[in-house]
């Protein structure tokens, strides 16, 4: 036999081996393959509802993305989720007499400490760094009520504004997103606000509200407001400025009854509250990450509950939840594609500068990273 021969032989069964080989592999791939296709399957259509759950509230709640929990669900699972995960509000408005202004020296616990023991860098206001039970976030405590106010988007009708911009423009020491708006062919413009926005008093856009929540402002003698109003009475609870979105947490020192989840998933999320002494809570939670997911309704509850919230309301969040402090990003926004991750929006709350000489307060922040 010939050396070629021999060597064609050797070719071949070498090329078979190589052809084996790649059967192998191919059988392999498609053996783990068909065990993950089973086990996503057995995630999502499963007898244990907890993936379900969170991944129909946290789809459904978003302004973008609901499509993604009707590729796998019909609206009949979808329905019976937002059965069992709901929030029920106390269908109470704001008893204001109970808020006195009244500022207590006797700290009952850390949380009451971290809120009265003031910065001695800035009398303006304090910012306490969240970073528990998995949360992470900024709770900026404001004393001085009266110098919160709404702004409104400039392009009022047609799109909004960055919070940095609202900020700047509106002379403001720290800002944080407002109310809902409407999302037309979900562009996210920003530029029409949910329901009624009131402005020192005036009533700026006034729309049919039919969400949790409604109305969250403030009175003219600065006391946080919730509750379901239209433009009819707005004059009725002498409020000055306000914005609308849900669902409300915190009604005259009582928290909203959650179900589940709340049926809102979990999101970053902003939220405001007042204390009994008047003081006010402007929270920011950040969320939407591999790290960190984000909150839901009850986090936000227990939170405000800990800093001693007598009046708390979720505001926008998701994409639009954002805290500016002396015209910076403080947080961590998940909007890819607007200025510092911003996207626009329609309304913020804004604590006014006082004009005095601002200093060095921006150091506070520093401080915390």
């Amino acid at each position: 036999m010939s050396r070629r021969v021999i060597k064609n032989r050797k070719t071949s069964n070498n090329e078979m081996e190589k052809v084996k080989g790649i059967k192998q592999k191919i059988k392999v791939a498609g053996i783990v393959f068909a065990i993950i296709c089973c086990l996503i399957l057995f995630i999502i259509y499963g007898p244990w509802d907890g993936f379900r759950v969170w991944y129909i509230t946290s789809t459904m709640t978003t302004m973008n993305h609901k499509y993604l929990a009707k590729i796998f669900y019909s609206d009949e699972d979808i329905l019976k989720v937002f059965s069992e995960n709901e929030i029920i509000e106390l269908g109470e408005i704001t008893d204001i007499n109970n808020i006195s202004f009244i500022e207590d020296i006797n700290y009952k616990n850390e949380y009451e400490r971290q809120v009265l023991e003031r910065d001695i860098n800035n009398n303006d206001y304090k910012i306490i760094e969240i970073d528990q039970d998995g949360l992470k976030g900024y709770l900026a405590v404001i004393y001085e009520p009266e110098r919160i106010k709404t702004v409104v988007t400039k392009n009022l009708g047609d799109s909004g504004q960055y919070l940095t911009d609202l900020a700047t423009e509106n002379n403001a020491l720290l800002a944080i997103n407002g109310g809902g708006f409407v999302d037309d062919n979900f562009k996210g413009t920003g530029g029409i606000p949910l329901g009624l926005t009131i402005q020192n008093g005036k009533v700026i856009q006034s729309s049919e509200y039919i969400g949790s929540g409604g109305l969250i402002g403030f009175t003219n003698d600065n006391k946080l407001f919730i509750g379901k109003v239209d433009s009819s009475n707005v004059k009725d609870y002498d409020i000055r400025d306000g914005v609308t979105f849900g669902p409300f947490l915190i009604t005259n020192g009582k928290s909203s009854i959650v179900k589940g989840n709340g049926g809102w998933g979990t999101a970053p999320r902003t939220a405001i509250g007042q204390r009994k002494d008047g003081i006010v809570l402007f929270l920011v939670l950040d969320g939407r990450t591999i790290d960190n997911p984000g909150a839901t309704l009850s986090d936000i509850i227990t939170v405000m509950e800990r800093y001693g919230a007598y009046t708390a309301a979720n505001l926008d969040g998701g994409s639009s939840t954002a805290l500016v402090v002396n015209g910076k990003v403080v947080n961590n926004p998940i909007n890819l594609s607007g200025e510092n991750k911003l996207r626009p929006i329609s309304t913020a709350f804004i604590l006014e500068k006082d004009g005095e000489d601002l200093g060095d307060k921006t150091c506070i922040l520093d401080k915390l990273k």
